[in-house]
């Protein structure tokens, strides 16, 4: 695993931020974590990446202990937590070349080719000779993204990397994520936006109030949960009546000649309702099991809406 924590907790006096998380994140994979505002998302990425100390639990990041091997784990990590910051009266460029400069592992020679490169990548080829303040949110981000580009990285751990992107740039961040995830980076992306996780991610996991509430990858969270089985059937009474016998629970009425019912994991299999119902005198006219989508999935576990685009 790329990331593996064990436990992970973050207390602040008397308010419990992270409460007992065990994230595993593939290598290779586009890694969704998401959570309503508040779930402790970004404090959960601030002890992955050592900017703050754990209460409890145990943190491996490309198989290294962190915070013990932090020195050894950073270089190979490019990240983009809370906003980007930089020097505003300094050109795009400028504060690239800074940003390459207090890395003691970069090579001097290739400075100039790197930051080029880096722009090149999220876009800002055209805008690199402007001063920062006359950057736009969205140009701020993706000057962000370049800079967490300037190395190879094997982990790219980004917080909300499309906050201030109009549609297009949304697209480009996407495009880009997948690029680097086909080159070999594992990118760990933090988002609110179910359409952003849903296009791009390959796993996810869902937070709720500092607790981890389900992960895996996103056929898994699809199915997971409650579905529905939906008759259509001109005895609606009959229907209900044996769907109870059965041990599911009926829905009210949303449409005549239409019935419903919750039918979970480990309920019963649909031919076994399809022949109850038939046995039950139900004529079934059309039998049907529909699963939530991923929006319904995600408010089911946090009790939350979650924005389904920008």
């Amino acid at each position: 695993m790329v990331i593996a924590t064990a436990g992970l907790t973050k207390r602040f006096r008397h308010q419990l931020a992270v409460d007992g998380v065990d994230l595993a994140v593939p290598r290779g994979s586009v890694f969704g974590f998401l959570g309503p505002n508040g779930s402790g998302k970004t404090t959960t990425i601030r002890m992955l990446l050592g900017l703050v100390a754990p209460s409890g639990g145990r943190v491996r990041v490309l198989g290294e202990a962190v915070p013990e091997r932090l020195l050894s784990v950073l270089p190979r990590v490019g990240a983009l937590v809370e906003g980007p910051a930089f020097y505003p009266f300094l050109s795009g460029t400028a504060n690239l070349v800074r940003l390459d400069t207090a890395d003691r592992r970069a090579d001097p020679r290739t400075r100039c080719a790197r930051v080029a490169g880096a722009l090149d990548r999220v876009g800002l080829t055209q805008a690199a000779g402007k001063k920062v303040h006359a950057y736009s949110l969205g140009m701020k981000q993706r000057l962000g993204l370049a800079a967490a580009l300037l190395a190879p990285r094997e982990l790219l751990v980004l917080d909300e990397p499309t906050n201030g992107l109009d549609p297009q740039g949304t697209r480009e961040v996407r495009g880009l994520i997948r690029s680097l995830a086909d080159d070999g980076t594992t990118v760990f992306v933090s988002s609110h936006l179910l359409a952003e996780i849903d296009q791009i991610c390959t796993h996810a996991a869902v937070l709720r109030a500092g607790r981890l509430v389900a992960q895996g990858t996103l056929d898994e969270l699809r199915r997971s949960g409650t579905g529905r089985a939906v008759v259509h059937t001109p005895d609606g009474d009959r229907a209900r009546a044996v769907l109870t016998a059965l041990g599911l629970t009926v829905a009210p009425e949303l449409s005549p000649g239409v019935v419903s019912a919750d039918l979970p994991d480990d309920g019963p299999a649909p031919e076994s309702l399809v022949a109850g119902l038939v046995a039950g005198g139900v004529r079934v006219r059309g039998f049907a099991v529909e699963r939530a989508g991923l929006e319904e999935r995600f408010v089911q576990l946090t009790g939350e809406g979650f924005d389904v685009d920008q």
